[in-house]
């Protein structure tokens, strides 16, 4: 049974042929059968039109229900009296009203077919000699006429629900693509981030080291104690470096846990003095200012200027050469946080970070643009007047949504 369903799904017009088949049998039988009964060729012919309108019902709608309506006309101009190929007629309005590809002229059309045709097919072909009043006459004619008016009502309706279903695949359709089109933007946001985040740990502490490296070989034999320092903050660095990869690499492990039970936190303004300690240590005189009352931030807010004032620092050690000094300024307002880092060294070549320096890098003032960005602020970076680059960021105090 389920193959010969699956069949007739996939063979529409062949099923539509083998009924028609049938019915062209029934309606030769019918018509030989019948005694006395004229033009029986013609209505043969007649029949074997019907029967095709039937069979190709579904592949040429509109094309058969102009068929349907000829044959009809010469039914009422040959006199072929009605016969069960008629049937067609109620198969084709159905179809022509169901059928989604129809024109609408079409359906309409075959709507007045099933409002007259039964009507004219009564007066043309009543042959009852007994008189009836008018009102049976019109009773007989609307109860021929309701089995075609209800074929085209139920044809309609079956039109308007695949409608239906089809516009409700379409916004499911289109809903999973944006989706799918809201997972890989995303994505997207997340690696940029991420790229971030590593661009400013990698740059700033692989810096650090690689200065305290270079300290550590030109005083190895002179001041062994000083070399031992400069190898401790390296270690340190290396420590602290770990452990920021460490949390994005836990980021990246979506739905597992980190090694004990939780990920290092992300650093903030309270960690701006470990940092410039740190700067410090690496050779950079750094005066640090907090200018208003400390309070709490958005955590968004607080990892800007963190990542600003890093990046910041580490472009003035490694681009602002011999003798530079910066000083870092952090203002708390009623509605902002105002962010101020400037150095003396030599700012117009600060210029390359913007399009890509000799280190191959080149990311850092695009890096501060987005990260301010996502938070709403103003960032301005740019050359000193007198020498040196400033660097000026004012972030918006609002809570994180």
């Amino acid at each position: 049974m389920q193959r010969l369903y699956d069949f007739f799904r996939r063979h529409p017009t062949g099923v539509d042929s083998f009924w028609a088949f049938l019915l062209f049998g029934f309606c030769g039988l019918w018509v030989i059968s019948r005694s006395g009964f004229e033009g029986k060729v013609l209505a043969l012919l007649f029949s074997a039109g019907l029967c095709l309108v039937i069979a190709l019902r579904r592949k040429y709608p509109v094309k058969m229900l102009l068929l349907a309506t000829a044959l009809g006309l010469g039914q009422l101009i040959l006199n072929v009296p009605p016969n069960m190929g008629d049937f067609a007629m109620m198969v084709i309005i159905y179809t022509v009203a169901s059928e989604t590809s129809a024109r609408r002229w079409a359906s309409r059309f075959a709507l007045g077919g099933a409002l007259i045709a039964p009507g004219l097919s009564q007066l043309r072909f009543r042959d009852s000699p007994i008189a009836m009043p008018v009102w049976a006459v019109v009773f007989f004619m609307v109860l021929l006429t309701m089995p075609f008016v209800l074929a085209w009502v139920l044809g309609d309706s079956v039109r308007t629900r695949r409608a239906y279903w089809a516009q409700l695949e379409e916004k499911a359709s289109r809903l999973e693509k944006e989706r799918e089109a809201q997972a890989r933007i995303a994505v997207a946001a997340e690696r940029a981030r991420i790229a971030r985040e590593l661009h400013d740990v990698v740059a700033h502490n692989v810096s650090v080291m690689v200065v305290q490296a270079d300290g550590a070989a030109y005083v190895l034999d002179a001041a062994p104690e000083q070399a031992r320092q400069a190898l401790e903050t390296i270690s340190g660095t290396g420590r602290q470096a770990l452990a920021e990869m460490r949390r994005l690499l836990g980021v990246l492990r979506t739905g597992e846990q980190a090694e004990g039970g939780e990920y290092v936190p992300q650093p903030g303004v309270e960690q701006l003095a470990d940092l410039i300690d740190q700067v410090r240590g690496a050779g950079l005189p750094v005066d640090f200012r907090v200018v208003g009352e400390p309070r709490p931030l958005p955590s968004s807010v607080e990892l800007t200027a963190y990542r600003i004032v890093q990046e910041a620092l580490t472009n003035a050690r490694k681009h602002g050469g011999p003798d530079v000094s910066a000083t870092v300024r952090l203002t708390y307002r009623d509605d902002d946080l105002d962010l101020l880092v400037e150095d003396d060294g030599r700012g117009a070549q600060h210029e390359v970070y913007e399009s890509g320096g000799a280190d191959g890098l080149g990311h850092g003032l695009i890096g501060m643009r987005e990260r301010v960005g996502m938070v709403g602020g103003i960032l301005d970076a740019g050359p000193r007047t007198g020498g040196g680059f400033r660097v000026n960021a004012v972030l918006p105090l609002k809570a994180d949504r």
